[in-house]
This record gives structure tokens, sequence and C-alpha cells, in this order.
């Protein structure tokens, strides 16, 4: 196939594996709210006969995990591996008509990143059972993608010249599967609180939903977002501390001139650091510790997007 038509195939894979995730979506949305009901406490129930005598009747077992829930958060599950498996078609097929590596503007690399957080969920699904996750994992993959198209989308072209180097391959990935990972570990976060508080509330003797007693422990969540920030610190730390300076060297003559992208990049990495250094030496758990690392997605998604948005500077021209 010829550039035109892997470029016209990747444009029709890429909203294709946006709308197979925003089903993926709704079918994760119909697993929450299916166990959303609080179920009752237990307690005897009295039947009365025609002639008013009454019986005690065996009290009410509390419900088991619907099976609505189950059966929606499988199908949910399964339409989000068709939906990496499209995602990242699109994604090679855009490089292959390229010519190079599909992450040269800022609809590559959204393309590109949210395949990363898809790719960290599903292998993450895999060893830790994270489908309690997809809910916000598919919201966030499916807007992503949805910007991209309707938002930020170029044809496909070739780099400026400067670019042209196998550092942008090395700089770009560990950034992007690093914020894969970033992505994963802010979601966790978030679902950390809300366990955390549908805990406390339980032992003041008000009923869990059901939805919230699908999802393991608060402490069991809250390590899952600690090993994932582990994984991809190091590789923000090499992607942009290390190999960004050194491509920007040979690029543009100098490792570091305080661009925009350059100093949120840092202040993504000050923040990261923070949350582990904290967890490490100071004891942090939970809650707090929770609260820093979604400040650190938040910080990480306007280096993303709001940066290239809203300023100006060397990196404008890619969304890098």
């Amino acid at each position: 196939m010829n550039s035109s038509t892997l470029a016209s195939l990747s444009n029709l894979l890429i909203p294709t594996a946006t709308v197979v995730y925003t089903i993926a979506l709704l079918a994760h949305t119909v697993e929450w709210a299916a166990g959303l009901r609080v179920p009752r406490k237990a307690e005897d129930k009295v039947l009365v006969g025609a002639g008013g005598a009454s019986d005690p009747v065996e009290p009410e077992v509390e419900e088991t995990p619907s099976v609505r829930a189950e059966q929606a958060s499988r199908v949910g599950v399964l339409l989000t591996i068709l939906a990496f498996a499209l995602h990242a078609a699109g994604v090679l097929t855009r490089g292959l008509a390229a010519g190079r590596v599909p992450w040269g503007n800022m609809y590559e690399f959204s393309i590109t990143a949210s395949l990363a957080v898809a790719a960290v969920y599903l292998v993450m699904l895999k060893r830790q059972r994270l489908q309690w996750l997809g809910l916000g994992v598919t919201f966030v993959i499916a807007g992503t993608l949805g910007l991209a198209v309707l938002a930020f989308y170029v044809p496909a072209g070739d780099l400026l010249p400067s670019l042209h180097s196998y550092w942008l391959v090395i700089h770009v990935s560990a950034a992007a599967i690093a914020g894969g990972g970033f992505t994963v570990g802010g979601l966790a976060s978030a679902l950390y609180l809300i366990k955390a508080r549908a805990e406390r509330r339980a032992t003041d003797g008000k009923p869990m939903p059901a939805a919230l007693r699908r999802v393991p422990a608060a402490s069991a969540i809250d390590a899952v977002a600690y090993k994932v920030h582990a994984f991809a610190f190091p590789l923000w730390t090499f992607g942009v501390l290390v190999a960004g300076p050194i491509w920007a060297y040979y690029a543009w003559g100098r490792a570091w001139g305080w661009d925009p992208k350059e100093v949120w990049s840092l202040v993504t990495w000050v923040v990261y650091a923070g949350y582990l250094h904290a967890r490490a030496t100071a004891g942090w758990r939970g809650r707090r510790a929770a609260w820093v690392a979604i400040a650190g997605w938040f910080v990480f998604l306007f280096n993303f997007i709001g940066v290239n948005l809203l300023l100006s500077g060397f990196h404008a021209y890619s969304g890098l």
C-alpha cells in the first residue's frame, strides 16, 4: 500500500477505535450503575396470614454483585481489547504513511499517548485484575482520541529537518509510556479516595453500594497506585530529563533553555518525585499521597495539552 492509502486507513481506524472505546465506556457505566443500589440491612420479615397469625421468615441475605454488572464488566474489557487492537493498527499505519515514528505533532502524540494508557491498563489488568478502573480508563482514552480527531488532526507529513534523530524515538516513547502510567495511577488514586470514604462510612453503620463492594479494599488500591507510579517515574526521568536534553542539544544547540514545555516537564517531575519521596521517607499513605498523585496527573495534563495551546516555545510545533 502506498502512503496515501495507509494514511486513509489510519484515518478510518482511529475514529473506529474511538467509537469502540466509547461503547466500552458505556458498558463500564452499566457495570457501575448496576451496583449503585445500596443493599438493605438484613432484617426479619413477618408474613401475615389470612387468620392474622404470623410466621417468622429467614432474614434477607445481602445480595452478591449482580450478574448484570459482571456481564457488563466482561463486555467492557473485551471491547477495550478490541479498541486497543484497532487503535494500535491506526498508530502503526499513521507511522508507515508518514515514513517515520508517529509522534511528530499534537495529533500523533495524542493517539500514541492514549495508546500507552490502554497498554499500561491492559498489562496491569492481566497482572492485577484492574477491571474496576475500566470506566475511568475508557473515558480518558475516548476523550483524548475524540479531541485528537476533532481538534488536533493534521495530514501525515515529514518532520522538521532538525528533528530527524533516533533521540526522538527514545525521548517521546519513554514520555508516552510514563504518561500512561501516570494516568492509570491517577485514576487509581481517585478511586482510592472514593473507596476509603465508603469504608469509613461503613464503620459508622452505613451500607456500602454494591458497586464499591466489587472494588478491592482501599489499601490494595493505594498499593496499586504506588506500584504504577514507581514504574512510570523512572521512565519520565530518563525520557524527559536525560534523553530530552540530549536531543535538544543536537536539534537546537542547547540542552536546556527554560522552554515552557521543559519547565512544566520539570514541574511534573518534581511533583511525582515529592509523591514517591514522601511515601518512602515520611510514611505518607492513603489520602495525602492520593491527593498528591492526582495533583501530579493534572500537572501532567497541563504539560501535555495546556502548554501547547496557551504558551509558545520550541515545542509548540508538535505537542511534545
